[in-house]
Protein backbone atom coordinates (compact mmCIF):
# COMPACT_ATOMS: atom_id res chain seq x y z
CA UNK A 1 0.00 0.00 0.00
CA UNK A 2 1.16 3.37 -1.14
CA UNK A 3 2.32 5.73 1.47
CA UNK A 4 -0.21 8.72 2.37
CA UNK A 5 1.56 11.74 1.72
CA UNK A 6 2.72 14.00 4.92
CA UNK A 7 2.84 17.39 3.45
CA UNK A 8 5.45 18.43 5.83
CA UNK A 9 8.85 19.16 4.70
CA UNK A 10 11.36 16.89 6.87
CA UNK A 11 14.11 17.92 5.19
CA UNK A 12 17.16 16.27 6.59
CA UNK A 13 15.48 13.82 8.39
CA UNK A 14 17.11 10.67 8.83
CA UNK A 15 19.08 10.86 5.92
CA UNK A 16 22.56 8.66 4.99
CA UNK A 17 25.29 9.61 2.52
CA UNK A 18 25.78 6.27 1.03
CA UNK A 19 26.19 7.23 -2.77
CA UNK A 20 25.52 4.45 -5.04
CA UNK A 21 27.66 3.56 -8.11
CA UNK A 22 26.13 2.57 -11.45
CA UNK A 23 28.46 1.04 -14.25
CA UNK A 24 27.18 1.69 -17.62
CA UNK A 25 25.47 -1.48 -18.82
CA UNK A 26 25.67 -2.74 -22.10
CA UNK A 27 23.70 -1.43 -24.86
CA UNK A 28 23.27 1.64 -22.43
CA UNK A 29 24.08 5.56 -23.19
CA UNK A 30 26.73 7.33 -20.82
CA UNK A 31 24.33 10.04 -20.19
CA UNK A 32 21.42 7.13 -18.88
CA UNK A 33 24.03 5.61 -16.57
CA UNK A 34 24.91 9.33 -15.13
CA UNK A 35 21.07 10.22 -14.75
CA UNK A 36 20.15 6.79 -13.29
CA UNK A 37 23.52 7.18 -10.79
CA UNK A 38 21.73 11.17 -10.02
CA UNK A 39 18.50 9.57 -9.41
CA UNK A 40 19.80 6.85 -7.21
CA UNK A 41 21.68 9.07 -4.89
CA UNK A 42 19.59 12.24 -4.72
CA UNK A 43 18.12 12.29 -1.05
CA UNK A 44 14.41 13.76 -3.03
CA UNK A 45 14.10 11.23 -4.17
CA UNK A 46 14.14 8.72 -1.86
CA UNK A 47 12.14 10.98 0.46
CA UNK A 48 9.40 11.11 -2.28
CA UNK A 49 9.56 7.20 -2.26
CA UNK A 50 9.28 7.16 1.79
CA UNK A 51 6.81 9.61 2.51
CA UNK A 52 4.59 8.82 -0.58
CA UNK A 53 5.28 11.70 -3.24
CA UNK A 54 4.92 10.77 -6.60
CA UNK A 55 7.83 12.84 -7.60
CA UNK A 56 11.08 14.63 -5.97
CA UNK A 57 9.13 17.99 -7.52
CA UNK A 58 6.83 18.03 -4.41
CA UNK A 59 9.36 19.12 -2.42
CA UNK A 60 9.65 22.36 -4.53
CA UNK A 61 6.62 23.81 -4.12
CA UNK A 62 6.86 22.42 -0.19
CA UNK A 63 9.43 24.57 0.25
CA UNK A 64 8.50 27.46 -1.91
CA UNK A 65 5.21 27.73 0.14
CA UNK A 66 6.88 26.89 3.60
CA UNK A 67 8.47 30.27 2.78
CA UNK A 68 5.19 32.32 1.43
CA UNK A 69 2.59 30.86 2.89
CA UNK A 70 -0.19 30.42 0.07
CA UNK A 71 -0.74 27.08 0.38
CA UNK A 72 -3.10 28.14 3.47
CA UNK A 73 -6.84 26.20 4.69
CA UNK A 74 -9.74 27.21 2.98
CA UNK A 75 -7.61 28.15 -0.47
CA UNK A 76 -8.39 27.13 -3.89
CA UNK A 77 -5.85 26.38 -5.88
CA UNK A 78 -5.09 25.71 -9.82
CA UNK A 79 -2.35 23.26 -10.65
CA UNK A 80 -1.45 23.49 -14.21
CA UNK A 81 0.14 21.05 -16.01
CA UNK A 82 -0.56 18.79 -12.45
CA UNK A 83 1.14 15.67 -14.07
CA UNK A 84 2.37 12.99 -12.34
CA UNK A 85 0.60 14.96 -9.27
CA UNK A 86 3.22 15.63 -6.76
CA UNK A 87 1.99 19.39 -5.91
CA UNK A 88 -1.67 17.96 -5.93
CA UNK A 89 -0.76 15.83 -3.20
CA UNK A 90 1.29 18.96 -1.46
CA UNK A 91 -1.87 21.00 -1.28
CA UNK A 92 -4.72 18.71 -0.85
CA UNK A 93 -3.46 18.34 3.54
CA UNK A 94 -2.27 22.52 3.25
CA UNK A 95 -5.25 23.77 1.97
CA UNK A 96 -7.43 21.34 3.89
CA UNK A 97 -8.97 19.85 0.61
CA UNK A 98 -10.82 16.73 2.55
CA UNK A 99 -12.04 18.98 5.32
CA UNK A 100 -10.64 16.70 7.75
CA UNK A 101 -8.84 19.42 10.03
CA UNK A 102 -11.16 20.79 12.49
CA UNK A 103 -11.81 24.29 12.81
CA UNK A 104 -10.49 25.01 9.46
CA UNK A 105 -11.55 26.07 6.28
CA UNK A 106 -11.71 23.37 3.37
CA UNK A 107 -9.99 24.45 0.62
CA UNK A 108 -10.40 23.14 -3.36
CA UNK A 109 -7.23 21.48 -5.16
CA UNK A 110 -8.11 21.08 -9.49
CA UNK A 111 -5.25 19.98 -11.69
CA UNK A 112 -5.62 19.98 -15.55
CA UNK A 113 -2.86 18.48 -18.15
CA UNK A 114 -2.94 17.35 -21.31
CA UNK A 115 -2.97 13.88 -20.59
CA UNK A 116 -4.41 11.76 -18.40
CA UNK A 117 -3.14 11.45 -14.68
CA UNK A 118 -4.27 9.07 -11.69
CA UNK A 119 -6.42 10.51 -9.20
CA UNK A 120 -5.14 12.09 -6.08
CA UNK A 121 -7.34 11.92 -3.29
CA UNK A 122 -9.09 15.23 -2.30
CA UNK A 123 -8.08 16.94 -5.41
CA UNK A 124 -10.26 17.32 -8.81
CA UNK A 125 -8.39 16.05 -12.07
CA UNK A 126 -9.35 17.25 -15.45
CA UNK A 127 -7.80 16.57 -19.09
CA UNK A 128 -7.42 20.16 -20.60
CA UNK A 129 -5.51 22.14 -22.90
CA UNK A 130 -5.16 25.27 -20.89
CA UNK A 131 -4.48 27.32 -23.71
CA UNK A 132 -7.15 26.25 -25.71
CA UNK A 133 -10.13 28.78 -26.29
CA UNK A 134 -12.86 29.03 -23.08
CA UNK A 135 -10.37 27.41 -20.93
CA UNK A 136 -10.08 29.95 -18.18
CA UNK A 137 -14.15 29.56 -18.15
CA UNK A 138 -13.84 25.60 -17.91
CA UNK A 139 -11.40 26.35 -14.89
CA UNK A 140 -13.51 28.94 -13.10
CA UNK A 141 -16.82 26.60 -13.69
CA UNK A 142 -15.05 23.74 -11.95
CA UNK A 143 -14.01 25.68 -9.04
CA UNK A 144 -17.07 27.47 -8.51
CA UNK A 145 -15.63 30.94 -8.73
CA UNK A 146 -12.29 32.09 -8.99
CA UNK A 147 -8.89 30.66 -7.26
CA UNK A 148 -6.93 32.13 -4.63
CA UNK A 149 -3.59 30.01 -5.96
CA UNK A 150 -2.23 29.54 -9.52
CA UNK A 151 0.74 27.10 -9.77
CA UNK A 152 2.58 25.11 -12.64
CA UNK A 153 5.55 23.65 -12.51
CA UNK A 154 5.45 23.14 -16.77
CA UNK A 155 8.10 22.73 -19.09
CA UNK A 156 8.42 22.21 -22.61
CA UNK A 157 9.79 19.20 -24.15
CA UNK A 158 13.65 19.25 -23.91
CA UNK A 159 15.31 20.39 -27.66
CA UNK A 160 18.65 19.93 -26.42
CA UNK A 161 18.89 23.08 -27.44
CA UNK A 162 19.29 25.35 -24.21
CA UNK A 163 18.18 28.81 -25.47
CA UNK A 164 15.57 27.44 -27.64
CA UNK A 165 14.05 25.38 -24.50
CA UNK A 166 14.54 28.68 -22.68
CA UNK A 167 12.27 30.31 -25.11
CA UNK A 168 9.74 27.62 -24.91
CA UNK A 169 9.36 27.55 -21.01
CA UNK A 170 9.23 31.71 -20.76
CA UNK A 171 6.23 30.92 -23.28
CA UNK A 172 4.75 28.54 -21.57
CA UNK A 173 5.27 30.55 -18.20
CA UNK A 174 3.55 33.74 -20.47
CA UNK A 175 0.64 31.63 -20.97
CA UNK A 176 0.14 30.20 -17.62
CA UNK A 177 0.19 33.86 -16.52
CA UNK A 178 -2.31 35.04 -18.91
CA UNK A 179 -4.68 32.54 -17.60
CA UNK A 180 -4.27 33.45 -14.18
CA UNK A 181 -5.08 36.73 -14.89
CA UNK A 182 -8.85 35.71 -15.77
CA UNK A 183 -8.73 33.13 -13.16
CA UNK A 184 -7.73 34.88 -10.01
CA UNK A 185 -8.93 36.73 -7.00
CA UNK A 186 -7.79 40.00 -5.66
CA UNK A 187 -5.24 38.93 -3.38
CA UNK A 188 -4.18 35.72 -5.14
CA UNK A 189 -0.87 34.02 -5.82
CA UNK A 190 0.70 32.91 -9.07
CA UNK A 191 3.63 30.53 -8.71
CA UNK A 192 5.29 28.83 -12.17
CA UNK A 193 8.51 27.12 -13.38
CA UNK A 194 11.16 29.39 -15.73
CA UNK A 195 14.52 28.60 -16.77
CA UNK A 196 17.18 31.45 -15.80
CA UNK A 197 18.64 32.64 -19.64
CA UNK A 198 17.53 36.75 -20.18
CA UNK A 199 14.08 36.11 -21.97
CA UNK A 200 11.75 35.94 -19.08
CA UNK A 201 12.09 40.08 -18.90
CA UNK A 202 8.85 40.40 -20.27
CA UNK A 203 7.56 37.83 -18.01
CA UNK A 204 9.08 39.55 -15.12
CA UNK A 205 7.48 43.28 -16.31
CA UNK A 206 4.12 41.72 -16.97
CA UNK A 207 3.62 40.35 -13.22
CA UNK A 208 5.17 43.32 -11.69
CA UNK A 209 2.40 45.36 -13.35
CA UNK A 210 -0.34 42.80 -11.88
CA UNK A 211 0.64 41.77 -8.46
CA UNK A 212 1.83 43.76 -5.24
CA UNK A 213 5.19 41.74 -4.90
CA UNK A 214 7.24 39.14 -7.54
CA UNK A 215 10.39 37.06 -6.52
CA UNK A 216 12.39 34.83 -7.82
CA UNK A 217 13.32 31.66 -6.32
CA UNK A 218 15.12 28.69 -6.50
CA UNK A 219 14.06 26.50 -3.47
CA UNK A 220 16.76 23.56 -2.05
CA UNK A 221 15.13 20.58 -3.48
CA UNK A 222 15.93 22.37 -6.95
CA UNK A 223 19.18 20.74 -8.35
CA UNK A 224 22.21 23.14 -8.32
CA UNK A 225 22.96 22.18 -11.75
CA UNK A 226 19.69 23.11 -13.06
CA UNK A 227 18.85 26.95 -14.57
CA UNK A 228 15.71 26.36 -13.55
CA UNK A 229 14.13 29.55 -10.82
CA UNK A 230 10.76 29.48 -9.89
CA UNK A 231 8.35 32.76 -9.89
CA UNK A 232 6.24 33.67 -7.01
CA UNK A 233 4.03 36.71 -8.00
CA UNK A 234 2.02 37.49 -4.49
CA UNK A 235 -1.06 40.53 -4.40
CA UNK A 236 -2.93 40.10 -7.58
CA UNK A 237 -4.11 43.39 -7.99
CA UNK A 238 -7.01 41.85 -9.71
Amino acid sequence: MAKKPTGKNTSGRGQRDLKVKVKTARGRKPSSTRWLQRQLNDPYVKRAQAEGFRGRAAFKILELDEKYRFLVPGARVVDLGCAPGGWCQVAVPRVNALGDRAGKAQGFVLGVDLQEVEAVPGAEIHQLDFMEEGADDKVKGWLGGKADVVMSDMAAASSGHKQTDHLRIVALCEAAAELAFDVLEEGGTFVAKVLAGGAEEGLQKLLKQRFDKVANVKPPASRADSSEKFVVATGFRG
